[in-house]
């Protein structure tokens, strides 16, 4: 046996391991406009669009437009902006959790700006500077790929997944950070980009109540937790209890998390379902026939949510069982029955499995017997929450993981606002999150 080769290609494995983590370890610093970049900065013009060799640039319908001060340092001088006002940064990241830090500001005139990550998740809403001032901000975001450790990968649906191209039709499961810039005048001078070992995830699991990119409570939360938490929303479009463990999310869910996060498990929309076949699926795949994954609500329903929350407490995660939103009637402004049953049993499920509940149907229920004919603010349609209504929802759980003195109430920012969902607040006039274009990629 040839010790001497066997030796070298160890120490060879171990030197690309390593040139690997260095490489993912990486703080990237990006320094936007046309001026020369600050140290230590790559320099990002507005012209630059994102491309897998360079790794980093803005998507193809942004409208970025360069500025150049003559006050500031090298750093807050010049910046970029749009007339949209609308924009998305992207760079390439291994999966993980980072720190971003993002400069706002323009040196000769005001700004306003809110930032998204990914597919809409709310991060920063309406930072404001002054002229001849600029800001610092920093807050944390997930980012995940679908593989598994072992080599295989996630069931991936049709709104997901383009299977000619093989690539990622969303954000929420590409190569990338993307971030989004948006509000009345956003100022960007520099963004840096650092990983993240010793940070708690919240990992949230559903359906398309719950989905990044449409009005939803998990997409609005991260905006009030601090540096100490990120959230990973693995909630998708068509779920059930039973075709997300099918689909082997909650294989990703418990690969990717250690000991002390959190997992928000709310199911039961689509479990309700008994006939046809889920649109997310292509017809011919029968995963997607609802029959099959139909989970009665006093029986297997109870015992389905209860079951994932022991195997989250057996690797050493903390469950919180979320009961599911209510379907309302947009004609008489009044909730239907259709989710009564399982609003109710998502909370035996929690005692079966002694865990934390939070009723965000009770809730929902409340903010729509409060809001009367206000409710179709709320609401886009029966069942899925407009940005409006996931603004308050994030409240709602707020308000839950206080209720239940989870530990991770103590990392909420000092200006989140309580919610009463009997007299909700905000209204939906005070409600100013800027809301984007729908853009189909």
């Amino acid at each position: 046996m040839n010790w001497n080769k066997i030796s070298a290609i160890v120490l060879a494995a171990v030197g690309s391991c390593m040139a690997t983590f260095s490489q993912a370890q990486e703080v990237k610093r990006f320094d936007f406009g046309s001026s020369t970049a600050a140290e230590g900065f790559t320099a990002v013009t507005g012209s630059m669009t994102y491309n897998e060799q360079r790794g980093f640039g803005f998507e193809t319908d942004a409208k970025v437009t360069d500025v150049v001060n003559a006050t500031g340092d090298a750093l807050t001088k010049d910046y970029v902006t749009s007339s949209d006002p609308f924009f998305k940064f992207s760079v390439k990241l291994p999966e993980g959790n980072y720190k971003v830090t993002v400069t706002l500001g323009n040196t000769e005139g005001e700004s306003r700006t809110t930032v998204k990550a990914e597919n809409k998740r709310l991060m920063l809403e309406s930072i404001t500077t002054a002229p001849n001032e600029t800001k610092k901000v920093s807050f944390n975001v997930n980012v995940r790929q679908p593989n598994l450790s072992e080599g295989n990968t996630i069931k991936l649906n049709s709104r997901e997944w383009d299977k000619e191209t093989k690539k990622a039709k969303t954000y929420t499961w590409d190569e990338k950070l993307t971030l989004q810039f948006n509000d009345s005048k956003p100022c960007v001078c520099a963004i840096e980009i650092e990983p993240l070992d010793k940070v708690i995830t919240v990992f949230t699991i559903g359906d398309s109540t719950l989905t990044d990119g449409g009005g939803v409570w998990a997409q609005y939360i991260p905006r009030w937790f601090d540096e100490n938490v990120v959230v990973a929303n693995h909630a998708e479009s068509g779920m059930t209890i039973k075709g997300f463990r099918f689909g082997r999310r909650w294989d990703k869910v418990i690969e990717s998390a250690k000991e002390g996060d959190y997992v928000f498990i709310q199911l039961g929309t689509n479990d309700q379902k008994s006939r046809g076949h889920d649109p997310m699926w292509a017809t011919e795949d029968r995963a997607g026939d609802w029959v099959r994954t139909h989970s009665d609500a006093e029986t297997d329903y109870i015992w389905s949510l209860a079951t994932m929350a022991v195997e989250a407490k057996r690797n050493g995660l903390i469950p919180v069982i979320v009961s599911p939103l209510t379907k309302i009637n947009r004609n008489t402004y009044t909730i239907t029955d259709m989710m009564t049953p399982y609003g109710i049993n998502a909370r035996k499920a929690a005692e079966l499995a002694d865990c934390a509940y939070i009723d965000l149907w009770g809730m929902s229920v409340e903010i729509v017997n409060a809001l009367g004919e206000g409710v179709l603010k709320v609401f886009s349609d029966g069942t899925h929450c407009d940005n409006y209504g996931g603004y308050l929802f994030a409240l709602c759980i707020a308000k839950g993981i206080k209720e239940n003195n989870l530990d991770l109430g103590k990392y909420f920012i000092e200006e989140m606002p309580d919610i009463d969902p009997k007299a909700p607040k905000p209204s939906f006039e005070e409600f100013t999150v800027p809301i984007e274009p729908r853009v189909r990629r």
